[in-house]
Order: structure tokens, then sequence, then C-alpha cells
């Protein structure tokens, strides 16, 4: 390649940029020219355009070339090429960066943020705006949030790797490449950072006294991996689940607030199937007769509620999804919804399904709230209360010191447990005294 004398006596701009010698700040020149138009470093020409030449331009070569190997990502050889040229008896080295592919390049040890991401800016390298980041990923990743690149690169995945292990599958980086969690050159997609630890997307659950939003009576926010988020919601919707039984002699009928499956569904149609482009929290709203779940991000194109209702998946995070499915979180694409619709067949109320460009909401009624189907005078017992029932069932009747046995429990708790008890009509109490007897109610 001929020098090109004209380049060198028109100065420094966008294109061209001149170096005295090798330093390592050259990694910045490198990366800005692959993230713009491309450009020249000439190493052994003064900023004021006077040539002093490199003494070892092999030695020098070979340090720009570890330095580009080392500190920059993703690989950006194709799109580098060096030569060693001579002006005036002086040897100077010439690197010609071409606009590489995979925009953002960036400086390893700084990740795909302003610090790390460098753009031209007229005759400097300065560090690109977030905006402009997210730009260049966008051009060059596509529109699937998933798929591209995540700006944080400092990842950890403790949840994550706890909920492979459980299930025996490997979660080492060959595998991460495989799920989509790192792309081909080891950098992290956006799907990874959902699975990390350091997610940047939670869940709001509110519980409200009534049926209206007014008054509070427990808040809770979500964060962290998805998985670590799918198992705290599910707890925390299990504590909120009541069971209610209607006493008929000695039988009890129980009835959950909620049928455990629908809400499992409902949780993970949100967390699967929302669009994390945004970042608004999903909202998990309970109220006395119902639940709500809200997530951001409407159907995809082309899909209709009809096809949603008869099992139609068409997943947004098809990545994400297919995660869960090897997790065995959900048996198949397009289950979800029917089964949430099918846990409700023997209530009069129906779940809903509300969907607008940009949202999707799940209402699922309370089933012990308000129906034809109500159970009358309902009752509700804690833990040792049902021991106690269980007890009377094998039974017939029994007296204070086979609760007291049997529970493990002090004479005051075991007098407090059956008065209780009488005091729902669960119980009869017969006699009195040391020689007082329970009997169903």
């Amino acid at each position: 390649m001929a020098l090109d004398l004209e380049r060198i006596e028109t100065g420094e701009n966008i294109n061209t940029e001149f170096k005295r010698e090798f330093t390592e700040e050259i990694k910045k020149t490198i990366v800005a020219f692959a993230n713009t138009d491309g450009g020249n470093l000439y190493i052994g020409i003064n900023d004021d355009k006077s040539i002093v030449g490199v003494k070892n331009p092999d030695s020098t070569m070979l340090q720009i070339t570890n330095t580009v190997n080392s500190a920059i990502k993703p690989d950006i050889s194709m799109f580098i090429s060096y030569n060693i040229e001579k002006i005036k008896n002086a040897k100077i080295v010439v690197v010609t960066v071409q606009k590489g592919t995979a925009c953002p390049y960036y400086l390893a040890g700084k990740g795909i943020r302003p610090e790390g991401v460098y753009v031209r800016q007229g005759a400097s390298s300065v560090p690109a705006a977030e905006t402009a980041i997210l730009n260049m990923i966008k051009e060059t990743d596509g529109e699937k949030y998933e798929e591209v690149r995540s700006l944080n690169q400092d990842l950890t995945f403790s949840a994550a790797k706890q909920a492979f292990k459980a299930e025996n599958i490997p979660f080492g980086i060959n595998q991460q490449k495989t799920l989509r969690i790192q792309t081909t050159d080891g950098v992290y997609t956006n799907l990874g950072l959902l699975l990390s630890d350091q997610s940047k997307h939670t869940v709001k659950a509110a519980v409200f006294k009534g049926l209206e939003k007014e008054i509070f009576q427990d808040r809770r926010e979500f964060s962290g991996s998805l998985l670590k988020q799918l198992d705290d919601i599910s707890a925390y919707l299990e504590i909120q689940n009541n069971t209610y039984a209607e006493v008929k002699g000695l039988y009890r009928q129980e009835q959950r607030d909620y049928p455990e499956e629908a809400l499992r569904e409902a949780l993970l149609n949100a967390l699967v199937h929302r669009d994390y482009s945004f970042s608004s929290s999903v909202l998990i709203s309970i109220f006395d007769d119902r639940i709500e779940f809200v997530s951001i991000g409407g159907l995809p194109k082309g899909v209709a509620m009809d096809d949603i209702l008869i099992g139609l998946s068409v997943p947004r995070n098809e990545n994400l999804a297919n995660i869960f499915y090897r997790l065995q979180l959900i048996e198949a694409y397009g289950t979800g919804i029917p089964k949430i619709i099918r846990s409700y067949n023997d209530y009069i109320r129906k779940p809903e399904l509300q969907i607008t460009s940009n949202a999707f909401k799940i209402t699922l009624p309370n089933k012990n709230f308000n129906s034809g189907k109500i159970i009358k005078d309902k009752v509700s017992f804690n833990e040792s209360e049902e021991k106690i029932l269980d007890l009377l069932i094998k039974q017939g009747e029994i007296n204070r010191t086979d609760v007291e046995t049997a529970l493990g429990i002090s004479q005051a708790m075991a007098v407090r447990l059956l008065r209780g008890l009488a005091d729902k009509g669960a119980i009869q109490v017969i006699g009195g005294g040391k020689n007082t007897r329970y009997r169903k109610g």
C-alpha cells in the first residue's frame, strides 16, 4: 500500500489519527473507527504532522495486534489490516480499520457502556452516549429484546445455577451459548440479563382491602433473576391464597380462594410473555373478590384473543420460554390459558382476559367470594386447628389431654385452640371441668 501523503497533509479528522508511538490508548481510536466510518491510524507521526518514524515497526505491529485481540470485543481482527510504509527515510506503521458489522465494539475491561464504547467526533475519539449505544445494538442485533447484547456484562447467576442444578442440567459456557444466554463471542445477551441476579425488571404485588385500589394492606416488590422472582412470588401468593371450609358432621369441605394451577399459569404467563423492552413492572393486585395480573406487551402481531383461548402460542420471548420449558416450569407452549379456563369449569364466575395494544391482563375470580357456589358460613382453620379436626375424625371424641399429646403443646394452648374451634361451631363441648370432652360440631 502506498502511503497517502495527501491524507497526512490534511491532518487529523474523523477518519485519520496520528500517534507518535504505540500506547495503550490507541485501542480507543480503533474502537471509535470500527463504530463509526472506519479510518487510518498512523504511528510514527506527531499531531503536528511531523514525521518521527518507528524504530521497530515489527514489534509495534505485534503490540497492536495483541492489544486488539485481548482488549477489544467483539472480535474485530477481520476488519483491521497492518502495513509498514516508508516516508522521508522513516518507517510508519499504518493501521487501517473498516467499520465493523457487530457494532458496538468496546473495551473488554469496560463493557458495553459509555466508558467502554467510543465513536469518532471530528478528530477525536469520544465515549458514545447510551442512546447511541442502544441504536448500534438494535441495528446489529435486530429488535428482539432477548437476543440483543446486554449493556451490563458484569452478570452473576446464583439463582439460575441453582435452578439448573435442581433439574440436573449443565449450566456451563457452552450450554449458555446454546441457550442464547451468551452470543458465540461470549457476550451476554438480554436473555442472560433476565436470568442473572442483576436483572433490572421487577414484579410489584399489592393486597387491597375491599374491591378497589384504595386501602393497601400489603405491598411487595420482587427483583433479581426471573427464576428467583418466580419462586418468591409463588411463595407470596401461596400465603395470600386462603383456604376456607364448611363443616358437615365429621367431614370438612375445603376450597381455596384460587386454583393453584390457575395462579401458577397466570404468573408464568406474565413473566414469560411480557415485553421486556419496556421497564415497567408486572403488577399483581389482590382484592377481596379477585386477583389481577397485568404485564406489559399486547398480543404478537397476527394473533387474536380467540387464538389464545384455544391454545395457540407465539412466544414473544422464545428463548426464555425454551429455558422455562427445559426447567419443567411450563409443560408445553400454549397450554397455560386453557389450563386457567379449565380450572374454573365448576365455578359460575370465569377468568377474564383483557388485551390492549400494550398490555395483557388476566383476572382470576376468588372462588370463596359472592357467587352461586359460595360456601355458606365459611370458616377458616389454621394448621393446628386442622390437626385437631383430623384427630376428631379418627377418634370420634377427644379431650384436652389428647390435643396436648397429639400436637405437643401446652395445656393453655390446647384450651385456646379448643375454645376457638367451639366458637366457630366446628366442635361440640360435652360435660365440664376435668371431664370435658369434644365431638364434631
